[in-house]
């Protein structure tokens, strides 16, 4: 059993801290309304806590002819000088020749931007007269740079903008000239291969092709199987024959195969002779990848038979796959792992876990298909930073194909630790087109799948799954059990079915059952973990080489950092404050300090704020809370942790407005998803 109370779910504050609230009498009597009219109607419909937000507030997008060209954010003051000095010199010739209409009218003054049909504004000064004021005299990314890749964009300009121009700070950018921000960017050369399909996937398609062989006759032969099994039953039935009938039996098959060993010896023995005698019948033919093969007729018995015999390199299906002990090993054992999140496990949310103490990161859930396109904005799902020591890309994909492509494609163009394969999304429509959690039910295809990624990656191949599609069921360990034969290195159990989703409590009991029947293959929990001791608890009952954590990382990112010390840390208002003041430079490196920037930045903030204020700080706690507990309305230690425990959007847009600015005009914000659970 859990040491989590399921009917426990209002988390146990000190008395001092509750708030009390009268709550309005309600009579329940009647379970109908009356209307103003004096009618009465039954109640309303129960509205929905589950799913997406659909009437989320939609960005608005800036036309392209408000916007600054590219190429002209990081002109230098000198350069911006000279180009409005020939500017003017232009003009002053135009006035002096306006009088002399014979005379062609002077060309435009040069642009940088290759593009002659660009539509984005090239005019410096004319942008700057109508730029929004800063959001803040500080630019991140010129401190830690020593230049700010968005120069006169920058929404945090006052310091290197002079002159119309980006200043530029030496001593800073040669100490930092060696740092990066991200690896793993999609090229533009690999992006038109990609969009033209002129990408080479020979080989991925060679190791499909071997992985559907290999599946289909490990099928014939479990028929097979299965047929002898059904022939030995129906011997058995059979009656009449004797004991000495079966020795009889035994002795004349022994003497039978004796004499036709004897004489497939003397048939072979003749056709040597003859191949001898006769020299046989030899043709060389040369083939694609320029070795040749040898057609040789040899009569026997009356009989020709043609023996062929290769010469050269051996053909692609013939080369023998990567084995396991000859790949990359990860050990897995006792590490900590970030669980990849969609939306809210971005790179900089993951760069705060790992100043926390997270062992292991993976990026979000990346479609394969979308990646096989060359979609920027899915490509980015895969970009690595520097800090991240073991990092994993996880792929979701429905068509053992694709993800066989998709492997190859990752193998050769971005750096990365394993691959993941995401079973465990329950999204309908991910499930809908077979991908997600709808792998579990489509075995044959997961085994192509696996079995071909296997083959073409030289990376620790991983599964992420649920117990099960529907509740009430466990099918997990079936496909353990299989997986141990496909050369999985990895595999990690969410303790629910899809269809369960959260509204119960991770069954670490039947995660328990999945350890054993893995064995030795390593395999990770996951699952209502929020603190060390949930860690401790889950990990001795069920056996579990790690843990992964998922929620309790959003609502408690230094929870890794307390399963490594083993205590709770009472963390400050204004401690948690600098960790989102950290958040907010990250998305300012990774996402820009423009204006759209500055705006998505924002955003995963507001995100990610839907989860954090659920924290509970520790010394406010009688005792310890747990994943599936409510606060009641309490007052905090001080008036910045009261409004870190806020519910309303509104408070967490004022957060917002403390690291990145004043909000525009008529901002709202409304988190992605709705839950019924906590």
């Amino acid at each position: 059993m859990s040491h989590i109370d399921l009917n426990d779910v209002v988390a146990h504050i000190k008395p001092e801290y509750i708030i009390e609230i009268e709550k309005p009498c309600e009579s329940k009597q009647n379970n109908t309304t009356t209307n103003d009219n004096g009618t009465t109607e039954p109640p309303t419909k129960k509205q929905k806590l589950t799913g997406t937000n659909k009437h989320r507030p939609k960005y608005q997008h800036i036309p392209k002819s408000s916007k600054l060209c590219r190429s002209v954010w990081c002109v230098s003051p000198q350069q911006q000088q000279q180009q409005q000095s020939e500017e003017q010199e232009q003009e002053l010739q135009h006035d002096e020749k306006e009088e002399k209409p014979q005379q062609p009218p002077a060309p435009p003054p040069p642009r940088r931007c290759s593009f002659p049909s660009c539509a984005f504004m090239h005019d410096v000064s004319a942008f700057l007269a109508t730029k929004p004021p800063d959001l803040g005299p500080r630019c991140h990314n010129f401190h830690t740079f020593g230049r700010c890749p968005y120069g006169v964009v920058c929404r945090y300009g006052g310091e290197h903008i002079s002159d119309g121009g980006n200043i530029v700070n030496n001593t800073i950018q040669q100490q930092q000239q060696q740092q990066q921000v991200s690896i793993n960017t999609l090229s533009k050369e690999l992006q038109i291969k990609l969009r033209k399909r002129q990408y080479d996937f020979s080989r991925a398609h060679t190791c499909h092709q071997r992985a559907m062989r290999e599946v289909e006759a490990l099928r014939m032969e479990r028929e097979k199987e299965q047929e002898r099994e059904k022939e030995g039953k129906r011997e058995n039935v059979k009656e009449g024959i004797t004991s000495n009938e079966k020795i009889e039996q035994k002795t004349e098959t022994e003497n039978g195969v004796k004499e036709r060993e004897g004489e497939i010896e003397e048939s072979e023995g003749k056709k040597r002779e003859e191949t001898v005698e006769s020299g046989g019948k030899e043709r060389e033919e040369t083939v694609e990848n320029g070795g040749k093969e040898r057609e040789e007729t040899v009569e026997s018995g009356g009989k020709e038979r043609t023996v062929k015999e290769r010469i050269g390199p051996a053909p692609e299906e013939d080369l023998v796959k990567l084995l396991s002990r000859e790949k990359k090993k990860i050990s897995w054992h006792g590490k900590t792992y970030l669980a990849p999140l969609t939306t809210l496990g971005n790179l900089p949310f993951r760069r705060v876990c790992k100043r926390f103490g997270a062992d292991i990161t993976c990026g979000e859930m990346a479609l394969s298909s979308c990646l096989l396109q060359g979609n920027p904005s899915e490509w980015a799902l895969v970009k690595r930073h520097p800090t991240e020591d073991l990092f994993g890309v996880q792929v979701c994909g429905s068509s053992a194909q694709s993800m066989v492509k998709v492997t190859q494609l990752l193998e050769e163009n971005i750096d990365f630790d394993f691959l993941d394969i995401n079973m465990g999304c329950p999204i309908d429509l991910v499930y809908k087109q077979g991908g997600g959690s709808a792998l579990m039910r489509r075995v044959g295809c997961l085994e192509t799948m696996v079995r071909g990624m296997t083959q073409t990656l030289s990376r620790p191949l991983t599964l992420k799954m649920r117990t099960a599609i529907h509740q009430n069921t466990h099918t997990a360990h079936t496909i353990i059990r299989k997986a141990k034969l496909w050369d999985v290195d990895m595999v990690t159990v969410h303790g629910r079915s899809r269809e369960q989703r959260y509204l119960k409590l991770a069954d670490w009991d039947y995660i328990g059952q999945c350890v054993r029947e893995a064995d030795p293959m390593p395999v990770f929990g996951n699952g209502d973990v929020l603190s060390f001791q949930d860690y401790n608890s889950f990990q001795e009952r069920s056996g579990v080489a790690g843990v992964m954590i998922g929620r309790g990382a959003l609502i408690k990112p230094w929870v890794f950092r307390e399963v490594k010390e083993q205590r709770h840390w009472d963390i400050s208002a204004s401690e948690r404050l600098d960790m989102l003041k950290l958040f907010v430079n990250y998305g300012l490196e990774h996402w820009g300090s423009d204006t759209e920037g500055v705006e998505k930045t924002r955003r995963f903030l507001l995100e990610w704020l839907s989860f954090l204020h659920r924290y509970i700080p520790h010394g406010l706690l009688e005792s310890t809370q747990h994943l599936n507990q409510r606060p009641p309305p309490y007052q905090a230690r001080s008036d910045l942790e009261t409004i870190m425990a806020s519910r309303a959007a509104s408070d967490w847009v004022k957060i917002s407005e403390m690291l990145l600015g004043k909000t525009p005009a008529e901002f709202k914000f409304l988190p992605k998803h709705k839950a019924n659970a906590y």
